[in-house]
């Protein structure tokens, strides 16, 4: 039998071709599986379809769990199981319509000897894009090579030349000419001292990441290796979220009610309910603003720069979401807390950056921005969002970032008066909390991703507007997404749609605010040359951005 190298990989000839074996990995969560499975279904059966129709079988390689009532690999332990049935050389499609947690398949993925095809629908409903960007964002740092595609139909010419051509034998290669090696472009002379002496600084002094347990959700790319995350001048504090609740159960009622009072008092409104399994309800308030003070007094127990709590798993059967707390966490106005037994401010007037899901590529990335902007006399307020969705509207490209309640009412339009705490959703959260839900303020900002490529540490950088939308299209845009979170109308200079998810490693996205478009441009050189004396490997996405 004829065969040839594929990238390392072997693929039969066309002649001989084995069958594609399609798979598809889920939540943990059975409620989630169950609730998503029917838009995964629609979607591998278009994909199917698709191969088909260009003269190629393809079969499912794991059956549907007439038990669990879906189709997912919902497991580490049953991906293994699943993947000892592949033939290690068949061409292998991995379908996203849905969140997944990647490390169901990675370890498969990892000593698959076929080419790898990665398939992401486009819906606001159905994040299966986010969960492809996670998914490529872990093989790009595990070194595992693999081809990428996207369609809302799967019927479109760009979906299906690309299916075409990677069933022939090819390595699917998109167009990322917007992207820029920063050594081809000059920073300007006080940007670059800037950004160098900082690098420096923080090297020499050392800073402290909080990791409230680590790998959230399975997301391989969202943890630096200690080794390359040491050569920065920051090291991990590995801390347990049992800790964390532990020192929620030691916050007073009254400390707690002391932090709703002042939220409500700026005008934040909590829209509750009488039923707990439904609605957000007074108590969950209360748990969550505990949790806001028990992060920052273990924070400073042991001298945390920016602190990362998992969210999702771990506590969720203990205590509701950590939403609240993540956001106002990273607001610099915010409820003051006070040190245990004494009076002192924790933090006093300062953000405590925090990076939602233990994403430690965000947290480096907001800790970095927290000095650069504070430094610039910006206000320092970030946070990550999800590249969850996007529209063309008004003749632009208009991106939807989104994210469960970590964005800083800074951001918002009207602050704390334009913000609203609503009950997440019980598919996810059985014990309830609310988020931190507003609108975006239009202005301009800095968009940045740092991740790592098999055993470098890198990070892309742009420029880009936040607009503001007609508020039936807002709310048009939250219905199909996830109206219970905060969410960013984002226009990207100089980057198409496709050119962001060919190039993107992650389904996170960096975000902070500058007062205009040069201080923007400012703040994005000295951050770029911050990162480079870091050790990154630092590209400019889109525009020059007032670099030559």
């Amino acid at each position: 039998m004829r065969c040839r190298l594929f990238f390392g990989r072997l693929w039969l000839n066309k002649s001989m071709a084995e069958t594609a074996i399609l798979i598809a990995n889920g939540d943990l969560r059975l409620s989630a599986n169950q609730v998503c499975w029917p838009a995964q279904q629609a979607a591998e059966q278009k994909v199917m379809e698709a191969v088909r129709s260009l003269g190629y079988s393809v079969e499912r390689g794991h059956p549907y769990d007439e038990t669990k009532k879906h189709g997912f690999i919902d497991s580490q332990k049953y991906g293994m199981e699943v993947f000892r049935r592949i033939p290690p050389t068949a061409p292998l499609i991995v379908v996203e319509a849905v969140w997944q947690y990647s490390h169901h398949l990675l370890h498969g993925l990892y000593t698959h000897q076929g080419p790898i095809l990665t398939v992401a629908n486009w819906s606001g409903q159905w994040p299966g894009l986010v969960g492809m960007l996670n998914l490529n964002g872990s093989m790009t740092k595990a070194g595992i090579p693999y081809s990428t595609l996207w369609s809302e139909n799967f019927d479109d010419e760009f979906f299906l030349s690309g299916l075409k051509r990677w069933l022939e034998g090819e390595k699917l290669a998109h167009d990322t000419r917007h992207v820029r090696p920063l050594g081809s472009l000059r920073l300007p002379a006080d940007c670059e001292e800037m950004g160098a002496r900082m690098a420096r600084e923080l090297y020499r002094n050392k800073a402290i990441m909080g990791i409230f347990d680590e790998g959230c959700m399975g997301m391989y790319n969202a943890i630096i290796p200690d080794e390359l995350l040491h050569r920065t001048g920051v090291f991990k504090e590995r801390l347990s979220q049992s800790a964390l609740y532990a020192e929620m159960l030691a916050v007073s009622d009254e400390e707690a009610l002391a932090v709703r009072r002042w939220l409500d008092a700026k005008g934040m409104k909590f829209v509750t309910g009488p039923d707990p399994e439904t609605d957000l309800t007074d108590d969950q308030i209360l748990q969550q603003c505990k949790m806001y003070i028990a992060a920052l007094r273990i924070a400073d127990d042991f001298g945390c720069d920016t602190i990362g709590i998992q969210y999702q798993q771990g506590l969720k059967d203990l205590a509701p979401a950590s939403d609240l707390t993540e956001g106002l966490l990273n607001n610099v106005d915010r409820p003051p807390v006070t040190a245990r037994g004494n009076g002192r401010i924790l933090y006093e007037g300062k953000a405590l950056p925090h990076f939602n899901e233990v994403d430690e590529c965000a947290g480096l990335d907001a800790l970095i921005t927290n000095r650069i902007w504070t430094a610039l006399g910006y206000d320092p307020e970030t946070t990550l969002h999800d590249v969850r969705y996007g529209e063309e509207y008004g003749g632009e490209y208009v991106w939807v970032f989104l994210i469960s309640g970590a964005a800083p009412p800074q951001h918002f339009i009207g602050g704390y008066a334009g913000a609203s705490s609503e009950r997440q959703p019980p598919m996810y959260f059985r014990l309830g909390g609310g988020t931190l839900k507003g609108i975006s303020k239009p202005g301009e900002i800095v968009w940045s991703r740092i991740f790592v490529d098999a055993g470098v540490l890198r990070a892309d950088l742009g420029r880009a507007k936040v607009v503001e939308l007609p508020r039936e299209e807002t709310e048009r845009r939250w219905q199909i997404t996830t109206p219970q979170w905060p969410i960013m109308h984002a226009v990207l200079y100089g980057i198409t749609r496709d050119q962001m998810m060919a190039r993107h490693k992650a389904n996170h996205i960096q975000v902070a605010y500058a007062p205009d478009a040069a201080a923007a441009n400012r703040a994005l050189a000295v951050k770029a040359a911050m990162l480079r004396e870091m050790g990154a490997d630092v590209s400019i996405c889109g525009t020059r951005h007032g670099l030559e």
